[in-house]
Formats: C-alpha cells, structure tokens, sequence
C-alpha cells in the first residue's frame, strides 16, 4: 500500500464549543490512556447483504407495520448477554415499518437469508488490501444477539473478512486488528409510551466494520487514525453522506475500565471526548477511593415517601402517582460531585434510572430546589433518620416505574465501590458522554445455520490487490502538480468526489484548470444553493459551455451568467444561448471603444491619480462591459489608455 500523508487536525465539522471545558495538559503515558477504534461504514451496493433488495433509503409511506418483543436467548455456552438482559428488563415493544418495494420477507425476519452479496465481498477484499490485512479462507456468518429493536430478528447477521493489518500515521504504526462484513440496523423513527418504532429500509445494508487495536495513547492520534482510515474507506465504493458512516471509541486509563463510545461523528470532537472521558474515569476513581474510606453502603429498601410531600408545592412531585426513595449511606456530597464538565456523579445514576421509563430523579446534594424546601429536605432526613453523611435518592412516577428505576440506581451505586464500569456510552455533541447498556460480552455470539461458508480465493483476491484504487490525499497531491491548482482547490475538488468528473473535463478541453475546479466547486454549488437544478450540467453540457471559453466566444466573467441562462433552456444549445443572452465576446476594437470613452470621461481622476486609477477605472469598465470581454484584455487596454493621459 502507499503511504497515506494525512493532514493532521482535517475533519468533517467544526467541533462544538458548548460546555467544553478548557483544555488539559495531561501525562497520559502516566495516566495508561489507551483508545481503539471500531469503524462501520455503509458499502455502496446494488443490492443488501443477503437479499435482493435496494440499498437506497425512502421516506414514502410505509406498506406494513410488523409488531415484536424481543427477549434474550443463551449462547452455545449456555450463557446470556449482560447488555441483551438489561434492555430485555425495558419491556419494550418494537413497531417496525415495512415496504413491498424497498423490504421483503427477509428484513421481516420471515424468510431465510439468501446468498452472501459478492459485491460488498470484493469492496472489504478492497479495504483489506488498503489497510494491508490478510483475508481469511472462509467466510463464515454468524449471528449477534441486539434485543434493542434494531433487528426484527434480535440478532445481526455479521461475519469475519480480514485480520492482522496495520497503518502507518505519524504517531506510529495501528494495527488493524479486523475487518468485518455485516448488515447494518434498522432505522430508529420514533418512541412514545407505547411503541419504539424503527423503518426496515435501513436493515441489511452492507456494513464494513473495522476494528484498531488499543495501541493509541494520545488524544489527537485517534483523530488522525480516524480520518486515516476514512480516507482509505472514501478511495472505495461506500455510501456518502450523513449516516453512513459511524465511528466509535474504546478508552481505558489505568485506574479506570474499558468504556465504549458510540456515535462519535466529528473528527475534531475526538480528542474532547476523550479528555472529556478520562477526566470522568479519575472522579469516579475519586469516588470509589472516599466511598471506601467512608465506609459507606448502598441500601436496597425502597420507601414510600408520600406521607413526607403530601403537602409539597413541587409541581413535579404532586402530579406523581407515588413518590419513593432510597438511601446511600456516606455518598452525601459525593452525588453532586462533577464527573464531567456540567455533568455529576447524580447524572451516572441518573441516566441507569432513565432506561426504566423516568425522566430523571433528585438527589439531596442538589435540594431544596425544584419547588422543594429546605423544611421539607430536613422532614425527609428526619422521616427516614439519616446521618449527616448520607444521601438519599428520590423518584417521582408511577409506582411500577419507580420502583424499577429506583432498583436500577441501587445497582448503580454498588457499581460505585468498583470505580468504572465497563459499560458502552453515547457521544453528545458537547463533547460528554452518556450511559447506553453494558458493555456487550462474547455470550452475544452464535452460528447462523442458515448461510454456508463461503471460501475467499486466490482467484478473488488477486484481480483486486492489483488494481486498487488510488488514496485521496494521493489523488489531491497529484492533482495539485499536474494541473496546477491551488490546495484549497485540489482539496475539495477530492473531498467532495469531484476530482474524477474535473479530471475527464480537462481530458477533453484546453482551458485553464482553475476556472475549470472554480465551476465544479464554487459556481454549481451557488446555483444549486439559488434553487438551480444543476443535475443538466452533465459532463457532455459543460463540455459544449466549457468549449466556448476556449474558442474566445465568451469570458470567464459570463460563465455563471450563462449556465444560469442554460438552466431555464437546457435543450437549446448552448452558444445560441449565449448570443440570446448578449454574453458573447466583443471585438477587441470594440472593447478598446468602450474604455477609450470611460477613461477619457475621468481624465482629471487619472491626472490625479495616474496609475492609482487604475482599479476604479477597472471597476466601471468591467461593469458596462458586462462579461462580455475577457479580464485580462480589459486590464491591458485600461492601462494603455491610462497611459496616453499621462
């Protein structure tokens, strides 16, 4: 493979600002920091992974509606899940939205997979050789157990492609560890009391995962891996645009536990989270370090605390059907305790508390607030005959859910003696993070009978690896030396798939390769922006628009005039358009005419001025000439008439 020179900070987004704290200078080779990848991107084929149907997304109204539950089933080692039995005790029920023309009864899950797509293999055989993996032998598809409503199987189909890669960067070779093949998920729409409800659209879409060791110890290095990789994945057929693509983190510190991340879009968002997760991992260790010395306990009784607020004028306590609590003995002003910036110790237990069902709780670090009052506060320590040093935990809602929930934050705190919990989080766009499930465990694996084995091959290999694509900052670099254009330039014109379209206009043109880019990146964009259908501007009429700049019929000053005028007439051709319009060239006589009769007009400006007349003098003339005469004639003949006044 050729080296990929990355440009080291290049993301997709400006990072957001909100509630990111400043940056900290750590030693995170004395912290452990240690980060891994996982990487799943969409592959732009015809068809699914394991059926006929079209990878292309729809927002039509929907056929059919499917209604499920989900439950969780043993591995082959007679084992359950730890993240599938969690979200089995949401008790959800899952709506899903089928269509005749763009699902079938494979994504209902009633009707076997059909064969492995061959056309998303050869595309990881691709990646594979990018990312200088070897392929395995065999292909063998397996099932993972997902109960959250994302399959209408409960389980994903996914199997092995390639092992054992690697990928210089600049901090150092990563290894990439695997590159799998699987479907990927159903599209989440909506959830109320009732129903989650997803679109099957999505279902079965061809998805390469890719997987890095843990080897990165910086948190500016997983950015660059991440757009490393994204730079091989963009040189191959893949989906583009939003959603296609996912990128998730793995982080651990030595004092702290493996957490995955999931949902991290913005590349320059990276290195906060992680910052961001770190300092999270060091308070909880904080945490577990006082908890300790306190000698506290959590206290699995729930109590009824009705009696304590039957006469509260909290708006959210007395619209609630009960009101219950639980005691933390010796977390007082441990709970209100920042794990992140804007987040505390009480957001941790409170995000396991929401998974059943409750908007959230309140915690005695952060009361009297919220319409309750310090006299209600010292009834409630008193009522349930706690000490300075404990907390106590209250839950607002229906009696089932409260007690569900308040359950759930017990088994939250016992967690807190542990420290970090291996758990798999949600990136927020402030740079936090948020509980999802446990972290998943190899319980969630098992054969799927369904499909054979496919064997990987010489024969299929090889073709490949000997005619792989070429890198886009290998495509940006050559572009720049052969064409001659600027960086910013070269850059989009790759960043955003134009490179190749540019590429086979200049085949067929001699005109100069920056007005060339500027209308593929600059000038089509405006329009479209304008409301332009610009999809008529194939290569062919840009070819016919393109051939009257070199032929000296118009200016570079009326190209966007004139594809504007070609837009509302695309089946006319495009010169006679160009004349219809008056943004054909004039002569050079009559070119000189016209700024003889404005320069003569500002003789006193020039003798004032002299040659510093030149740019309002330039001014007036290309507006009266209107496109219609080229930028450099019009400035060699503005300065000769200049110069004859002086």
């Amino acid at each position: 493979m050729s080296k990929n020179k990355s440009k080291k900070g290049k993301g997709d987004k400006k990072a957001s600002k909100k509630n990111q704290a400043p940056r900290i200078e750590r030693n995170w080779d004395e912290l452990g920091l240690m980060m891994g990848l996982e990487i799943h991107q969409q592959l732009n084929t015809k068809h699914k992974l394991f059926c006929p149907c079209s990878t292309d997304l729809t927002d039509d109204e929907h056929d059919e509606e499917i209604i499920r539950n989900l439950r969780p089933t043993q591995s082959e080692l007679g084992q359950i899940d730890r993240a599938a039995l969690q979200e089995s005790l949401r008790d959800m029920t899952f709506k899903y939205e089928a269509y005749n023309n763009h699902t079938c009864l494979v994504e209902n899950d009633d009707e076997p997979p059909h064969a492995l797509n061959r056309e998303a293999l050869d595309i990881c055989i691709t990646i594979a050789s990018l990312l200088n993996m070897k392929m395995v032998d065999e292909f063998h598809t397996m099932r993972k157990q997902v109960i959250d409503g994302s399959n209408t199987g409960g389980f994903q189909r996914t199997g092995l492609a390639a092992t054992d890669g690697y990928l210089d960067t600049p901090y150092g070779r990563v290894a990439i560890e695997s590159l799998g093949l699987e479907e990927d998920a159903a599209r989440r729409i909506d959830s109320d009391g009732e129903y989650t409800q997803f679109r099957l659209d999505r279902l079965g879409i061809p998805l390469a995962e890719i997987t890095t060791d843990p080897s990165m110890h910086h948190p500016e290095q997983i950015k660059e891996v991440a757009y490393m990789i994204g730079q091989v994945l963009r040189s191959t057929n893949v989906k583009r645009g939003l959603g296609t693509i996912r990128q998730d983190v793995n982080i651990s510190i030595t004092r702290g536990a493996r957490v995955e991340i999931k949902g991290v879009q913005d590349l320059d968002l990276m290195p906060v989270i992680v910052e961001n997760e770190v300092t999270r991992q060091l308070a909880l260790a904080d945490i577990k370090d006082e908890l300790i010395k306190r000698n506290a306990k959590v206290e699995d009784t729930i109590y009824d605390l009705d009696e304590v607020f039957k006469d509260t004028s909290s708006k959210i306590l007395s619209s609630a059907e009960c009101i219950k609590g639980i005691i933390l003995r010796g977390f007082d002003g441990l709970i209100g305790k920042e794990v992140q910036p804007g987040r505390r110790f009480g957001t941790e237990l409170s995000s396991y508390a929401k998974k059943m069902g409750v908007s959230g709780l309140f915690h005695t670090d952060e009361l009297p607030a919220y319409g309750i009052t310090q006299e209600e506060v010292d009834a409630l320590k008193s009522y349930l005959k706690t000490g300075p040093e404990d907390a106590i935990i209250i839950v607002a809602h229906d009696e089932d859910v409260a007690v569900n929930a308040l359950n759930e934050t017990i088994r939250r705190a016992e967690m807190a003696f542990d420290g970090v919990v291996e758990e798999t989080r949600k990136a927020l766009d402030d740079g936090n993070t948020e509980y999802m499930r446990p972290l998943p465990t190899a319980n969630r694996m098992y054969l799927e009978t369904d499909i054979p084995l496919f064997q990987i091959t010489d024969d299929m290999v090889e073709p490949i690896k000997n005619n792989l694509p070429e890198l886009p900052d290998e495509k940006e670099a050559r572009i720049i030396k052969e064409y001659k254009l600027s960086e910013d330039l070269s850059s989009q014109l790759v960043r955003r798939l134009l490179a190749d379209r540019f590429e086979e206009l200049m085949a067929k043109l001699k005109v100069d390769s920056t007005t060339v880019a500027s209308v593929l990146v600059s000038d089509l964009r405006d329009l479209r922006r304008e409301g332009v259908d610009v999809s008529i501007f194939t290569n062919e009429k840009l070819t016919e628009t393109f051939k009257l700049l070199e032929d000296n019929k118009i200016s570079k000053d009326a190209l966007k005039d004139l594809m504007l005028a070609v837009s509302k007439k695309p089946e006319e051709p495009v010169e006679k358009i160009a004349e219809e319009e008056n943004l054909t060239l004039l002569s050079e006589d009559e070119v000189r005419a016209i700024i003889h009769d404005i320069v003569s007009g500002q003789e006193n400006m020039v003798k004032e001025r002299q040659m510093g007349a030149m740019g309002p003098l330039m001014g007036m003339s290309m507006k009266q000439l209107k496109g219609k005469a080229d930028g450099s004639l019009v400035n060699k003949i503005v300065r000769e008439e200049i110069q004859k006044l002086l």
